[in-house]
């Protein structure tokens, strides 16, 4: 099964919120793999948002992500990525569409609630950038046979 990265921010951390968003992945099908609650450094910052160094907004990005600690999460299931960046919603939660969870909750562009990879090749980076290999657990799936057919598993 395929693995992303999702993270929630500190604005869902500080309102509340991690119950709701988590609930959703979950109720979706998703299957938690790997979490913990993180409070990311600078180098943390600059190394996962290295492609706006230099740009206005960076400090100011900075600042917000530094401000409280984080959820990191490994979700995974058939085409996680994907799946995962449809329940979050467009990124600006003013554009989000009603039921995502940038829709139902969000109403700022960096405010956003959560982060997720954007393609499988940014999974395994994230992945790789906040969790150990012995932080990722494999377990059954009792549940597998009524959340995929078959030839799906």
């Amino acid at each position: 099964m395929e693995k992303t990265f999702v993270m929630l921010k500190p604005d869902a951390v500080q309102r509340g919120l991690v119950g709701e968003i988590t609930s959703r992945f979950e109720r979706k099908g998703l299957r938690l793999a790997g979490a913990k609650m993180i409070w990311l450094k600078d180098s943390q910052l600059d190394e996962h948002y290295s492609q706006y160094l230099g740009k206005e907004f960076f400090p100011r990005l900075k600042e917000f992500m530094g401000a409280c600690p984080v959820l990191a999460m490994v979700w995974e299931g058939k085409d996680a990525v994907k799946v995962v960046r449809t329940l979050c919603g467009l990124t600006n939660g003013r554009e989000a569409l009603p039921g995502t969870i940038r829709g139902d909750y969000g109403m700022s562009l960096q405010c956003n609630l959560v982060h997720a990879s954007d393609s499988l090749q940014t999974a395994e980076r994230e992945i790789s950038r906040f969790f150990a290999k012995e932080e990722l657990f494999a377990y059954g799936d009792a549940l597998s046979e009524y959340r995929y057919a078959k030839d799906e598993r």
